[in-house]
């Protein structure tokens, strides 16, 4: 009999990576994120795409203190409820990046946000899931700075008894219209295994759609004349559509979404943006897409500004989610402030990207239950 996935989702954002686990199999019973902003956001996401609220909540409130209350509703006593029912128990999280990436603060373990994932291995240890997925920005693995730290959690989750494999990943692999590298580790109990298995050879491409290093070999259009509601064909290069921003506009049907009217005016430099390219990402501030290009990073603060292809304007929220692979039904509550909606889309993992890792993993988890119920028939 196959068990249920039940997942404890930590530092959940506006909840893109546990949707993309939901949609693929799991079933999400805890929910933790300590910005009530997108908490709010969160649960509003949820209930328009009609899914049932988790099972043990929404917790709206710093990881660390849940993870120390003491009584009958401590993690661990809900992880064992979870157990008795026959379910296995995973976590996934992907803590505040910034004091981790070079764009970022680069504060390290020392800075507010940084001293995060400390807290998710210390959680993932002390409550011993059956799994568990981190994810995190590229620099916290390839900085000099910050990669004595992450060797540091790899062994203190491998001392805990967890088979671990990690991995650095680009979203266009996973058909994403984005260049976006994320740091994965994946995690599952040695207890799960029937045989003495050393290593876990987590197979990361599995579900992946291209080639990241081929795709960027390609010969992609660079810029062309900026015009506004400009025609521009699909060049005929043997290039993949799906990679493009403008198949993922339309795909999300953008314009009528109803995210499709949150656009930041531009106020400073509006004579500027006219003046710039459509494909010309080479600024350090405004970068127009080209249409029939992926985007550069969905990374929208106050220093990346994305301007539309053929649109003398921003992009939207509904096509910034459009970038992020979202699907078409996912909304941003829209009451919230228009910096919060962009900073909640941002901060997520691509969504497809997500999807993709979510299917391996159930895959492993089912193939390793599998040979343990081999063996017990034999």
């Amino acid at each position: 009999m196959k068990k249920r996935i039940s997942v404890f989702a930590f530092f959940s954002g506006i909840g893109i990576l546990d949707l993309a686990f939901e949609r693929n199999g799991y079933n999400i019973v805890f929910v933790n994120e300590f910005d009530s902003n997108f908490m709010e956001a969160y649960r509003n996401a949820r209930e328009q795409m009609q899914i049932a609220a988790p099972l043990y909540g929404y917790h709206n409130d710093s990881a660390e203190r849940y993870a120390k209350r003491r009584g009958k509703k401590t993690l661990i006593r809900l992880i064992e409820q979870e157990r008795k029912k026959g379910n296995l128990v995973g976590f996934i999280g992907g803590p505040p990046c910034p004091d981790f990436s070079v764009a970022g603060k680069n504060a390290g373990v020392n800075g507010k946000n940084g001293r995060l994932t400390k807290t998710y291995f210390d959680i993932i240890c002390r409550c011993k899931p059956d799994f568990f997925l981190f994810e995190n920005v590229k620099g916290l693995v390839r900085t000099e700075k910050h990669r004595p730290f992450y060797n540091e959690m790899k062994r203190k989750v491998s001392a805990n008894n967890y088979l671990i494999d990690d991995t650095i990943a680009n979203a266009l692999a996973y058909g994403v219209p984005q260049f976006r590298e994320r740091g994965f580790m994946v995690g599952i109990l040695k207890d799960l295994f029937v045989r003495d298995v050393e290593n876990l050879s987590f197979d990361w491409e599995r579900h992946s759609l291209f080639n990241a290093d081929n795709i960027l070999s390609r010969k992609w259009p660079t810029t062309n004349a900026f015009a506004v509601d400009g025609e521009l064909q699909f060049p005929a290069r043997g290039l993949p559509k799906k990679l493009t921003v403008e198949y993922w506009f339309e795909k999300n049907d953008v314009l009528h979404h109803a995210n499709g009217n949150d656009i930041f005016a531009v106020k400073a430099g509006s004579q500027k943006i006219a003046t710039i390219q459509e494909g010309d990402t080479s600024g350090k501030s405004f970068k127009r897409l080209h249409r029939w290009r992926f985007s550069p990073t969905a990374a929208y603060g106050h220093n990346e500004v994305h301007l539309h292809p053929y649109k003398e304007r921003r992009i939207s929220v509904a096509e910034a989610m459009a970038v992020q692979s979202l699907p078409k039904d996912f909304v941003v509550l829209e009451t919230l402030p228009l910096s919060q909606k962009f900073k909640m889309i941002g901060n997520g993992v691509p969504y497809l990207m997500a999807a993709a890792i979510a299917k391996t993993l159930k895959e492993t988890l089912r193939e390793i239950q599998e040979e343990g119920n081999e063996k017990n028939s034999n």
